[in-house]
C-alpha cells in the first residue's frame, strides 16, 4: 500500500480523463492556448505519474492563429479500444465561433505520434466518448440548451459515431440537463456500463465555487436517465470559501486491475483568500459502489490531501508531480508557449535556448517570444540566464502570465548606455509600473521570480551582481478569480521588439525551477 499527496498533478493541470489498459493508467487534461497540447502522462498505479507526450504536439495539427487567452483546448476525453487510443475534444475559438468544434485524433501509442484532428458535425464542449459491449460508438458531449428554460442551460447529447466513416449514425439524443433544477453548465459528461447498467456522470453549477459532481443511470445509452436522490454525489460547495480545496467537480472514473474504482477530478487550492493562483489542478478520490450507485470518498465526503492506494507500490512522483527542481533542459515536456510550439519560437541550445525576439508582445493575440512553465507550488523561484545584446526600442525579461490582459513582466530595455528594468503590471489591459532600476555591472542578466504565496518579487542582475529585487506583485491580483478565463499562473521567459523589425536573439543559457518548500 502506497499514499498519495491531493493534487496528484499540481499546477494547472485541469479537465482531467483517465483510461486503463492492463496494468496501465493514461491521463491527459486541458491545456486551452498553450502548445504542445493535451499533456499524456502514464501511470502503473496511480500514485506515480510522469509525462509521456502530448497529443498535440506538431505543427499543423491545429490552428491556433487569433485564439485568446482561455480559448483553444477545452475538456479532453481519453479511451482505450480494440487497440487504439482516442482522445477527444474542443477546439474553442473566442472571437465569433466561426472555427472550432469537436474533434476526435487516435494513436496506437499513447505516447504518441497522434493522428491529424478528424472533426465531428456536432457542436459544444466537453465531448466523450463511450465504446458499448456490442461495438458501438457513442459520443457525447454539451451545449447551450437549444430550448433553455434559464439562462446558461445546457443540455447533455448522445449519438453514434459509425468507425469506419466517422460520420453519425441515427437521431441524435438528449439526455441530461442536470441534477438540479435551475442549475448551470451541466458539464463534462462520461457514460460507463457497470455490470449492465449505464451511468452518466457529469458536472454541473460551473467550474467555480459552485462546481458539483451528480449521477444518473439507465438501462439504455439513450436513456431515460434517472438520476441518484443524493445529488450531487461530491461537491465541496457547502464548506464554504474559506476551505483550502473549492471547486471539485468535472470527475472520470477508472476501474483498476483489482477492481477497485477510483476517480480523477479537478479542484482548486485556496491561498491569500478566496484566490487560486495555481489554477485548477487534478485529483484523486477513491469510489466504491453502494446499492448500484457509486459513492465517492466513501465515508469522508470529500477531496481527501492523502489517498491511499492498496496496489500501490513505493511512490516516485516525478516532477509533474512537483519534484521538480533545478535545471528545466528543453527536451523536458513541461515547456510550453503560446498559440506555437517551444520549437517554433526558440532553438534549444545547451541547457536553455535561442530565443530570437519577436514583433509581438505579450499583450498581442498573437504568437510572442515566450517559453514558459506552470506554477505548481506556492513557494518556488524561477530563475533564468540571458546574455542578449538588445536595440533601442527591444526588451527581454522574465514574465508571470495568466493572458494578454493580466500578466506581470520585469523588462530590460536599453537606455543609453545603461540597461533601464522595470516591473510592469498589465491589469485588464491597462499597465502600471511597480517599480523600476538601473542595471548596474556587465555581462549576462540573471533575472528571477520568487512566489511565496501570493507575494511575488521580480529581480535582475547583470554579470556577478547578486540579483535585486525591481519590484514585487501580488497574485490575487493575475487569478482567475481576479481576472476571469480558466487558467493558473504561468512563470517565463520572453523577449519583444514591441512592433518593429528585429535579428535580435536572447540567449538563454539555462532556466532553473525550484520549490521553496
Amino acid at each position: 500500500m502506497s499514499t498519495v499527496s491531493n493534487p496528484v498533478l499540481p499546477g494547472c493541470y485541469p479537465d482531467p480523463s483517465i483510461c486503463r489498459v492492463g496494468d496501465d493508467y493514461y491521463l491527459v487534461a486541458s491545456t486551452f492556448e498553450y502548445l504542445p497540447g493535451l499533456p499524456v502522462m502514464h501511470s502503473r498505479d496511480l500514485v506515480s505519474w510522469e509525462q509521456i507526450g502530448h497529443v498535440v504536439d506538431r505543427p499543423g495539427q491545429l490552428d491556433y492563429t487569433g485564439i485568446a487567452s482561455s480559448g483553444g483546448l477545452y475538456a479532453p476525453t481519453i479511451r482505450y479500444h480494440d487497440g487504439q487510443f482516442w482522445v477527444v475534444c474542443t477546439l474553442v475559438d473566442q472571437r465569433d465561433g466561426s472555427r472550432g468544434g469537436n474533434f476526435l485524433m487516435t494513436a496506437t501509442d499513447p505516447a504518441g505520434p497522434w493522428s491529424d484532428p478528424i472533426w465531428l458535425e456536432s457542436f459544444g464542449i466537453d465531448p466523450s466518448i463511450f465504446f458499448d459491449d456490442d461495438g458501438r460508438i457513442w459520443v457525447h458531449g454539451t451545449r447551450l440548451a437549444l430550448e433553455p428554460r434559464w439562462h446558461d442551460q445546457t443540455e447533455v447529447w448522445v449519438r453514434e459515431l459509425d468507425r469506419e466513416t466517422m460520420q453519425w449514425v441515427g437521431p441524435e439524443t438528449v439526455i441530461w440537463h442536470g441534477a438540479v433544477e435551475g442549475v448551470v453548465w451541466s458539464e463534462a459528461p462520461h457514460i460507463y456500463k457497470v455490470d449492465g447498467t449505464y451511468y452518466l456522470i457529469a458536472a454541473e453549477g460551473g467550474t467555480e465555487f459552485h462546481h458539483a459532481e451528480s449521477v444518473a443511470r439507465a438501462d439504455s445509452v439513450t436513456g431515460p436517465y434517472v438520476g441518484n436522490k443524493g445529488n450531487p454525489v461530491l461537491t465541496h460547495r457547502h464548506l464554504g470559501r474559506k476551505h483550502p480545496v473549492v471547486g471539485a467537480g468535472h470527475a472520470d472514473l477508472v476501474e483498476a486491475a483489482d477492481g477497485s474504482w477510483w476517480a480523477v477530478l479537478l479542484a482548486m487550492r485556496t491561498y491569500g483568500g478566496y484566490h487560486y493562483p495555481m489554477g485548477r489542478e487534478t485529483f484523486l478520490v477513491p469510489v466504491v459502489w453502494e446499492d448500484g450507485w457509486p459513492v465517492f470518498a466513501p465515508g469522508v465526503g470529500m477531496v481527501p490531501s492523502e489517498v491511499e492506494v492498496p496496489f500501490a507500490g513505493e511512490p516516485t512522483p516525478g516532477v509533474v508531480q512537483g519534484g521538480a527542481s533545478g535545471t528545466v533542459p528543453p527536451a523536458d515536456l513541461r515547456w510550453t508557449a503560446v498559440r506555437a510550439l517551444p520549437t517554433e519560437v526558440a532553438t534549444p541550445a545547451g541547457e536553455g535556448w535561442d530565443l530570437p525576439l519577436r514583433a509581438a508582445t505579450l499583450a498581442d493575440v498573437e504568437v510572442p517570444a515566450f517559453l514558459g512553465l506552470r506554477l505548481q507550488h506556492p513557494d518556488a523561484d524561477l530563475v533564468a540566464q540571458v546574455a542578449v545584446d538588445l536595440a533601442e526600442g527591444e526588451e527581454v525579461g522574465v514574465a508571470v502570465r495568466q493572458s494578454e490582459k493580466d500578466h506581470v513582466r520585469l523588462a530590460v530595455t536599453p537606455e543609453g548606455d545603461t540597461l533601464r528594468a522595470r516591473v510592469v503590471h498589465r491589469q485588464r489591459g491597462v499597465e502600471t509600473v511597480l517599480g523600476e532600476a538601473v542595471v548596474t555591472g556587465a555581462g549576462t542578466l540573471t533575472f528571477g521570480v520568487r512566489a511565496r504565496g501570493v507575494d511575488l518579487e521580480l529581480l535582475v542582475g547583470a554579470g556577478d551582481a547578486t540579483p535585486v529585487v525591481v519590484g514585487t506583485a501580488d497574485a490575487t491580483l493575475l487569478d482567475s478569480v481576479a481576472t476571469g478565463g480558466f487558467l493558473g499562473l504561468w512563470l517565463g521567459v520572453y523577449g519583444t521588439s514591441n512592433g518593429a523589425p528585429t535579428h535580435t536573439v536572447a540567449h538563454v543559457a539555462h532556466v532553473d525551477y525550484t520549490p521553496a518548500t
